[in-house]
């Protein structure tokens, strides 16, 4: 089995050591990803957990699978009342999916982050 790393481009990738997905066929495991984008971040956790899971589909696709190989789902989420508005968005993208879903109430590393995002995907042979 080939282990292959896949790589966002975030310099604290670097600095931490971590690559935004490893590829262990038949399994990818995407690291936990926040609503950052070219280094910005949208004060709403809707919005925060629309680009988690944006840029966690970029991450599968090149990992050469899709949300809809994602067999558990892990949200990270500051503030209880969160998953009211949060939890809609993961249905949008995970409708008829339906993976395993455990989501956290913790601090993250940036007080800006709402919302931060981890799967593992299961590839199709």
């Amino acid at each position: 089995m080939t282990r292959r790393l896949i790589s966002s481009g975030s310099p604290f990738e670097e600095v931490a050591g971590y690559s935004r997905a490893v590829v262990q066929d038949p399994w990818v495991f995407v690291a936990g990803t926040s609503g950052f984008k070219d280094g910005q971040i949208a004060e709403s956790e809707v919005d925060q957990a629309d680009q988690c899971l944006q840029t966690i589909a970029g991450a599968l696709e090149k990992a050469e699978a899709s949300l809809a190989d994602v067999v558990r789902v892990v949200v990270y989420i500051t503030d209880a009342a969160y998953f009211q508005a949060v939890g809609p968005v993961l249905g949008k993208y995970f409708k008829g999916i339906k993976p395993a879903n455990t989501t956290i109430v913790c601090g993250l590393v940036d007080p800006r982050m709402k919302v931060e995002i981890e799967v593992t995907a299961l590839k199709r042979g």
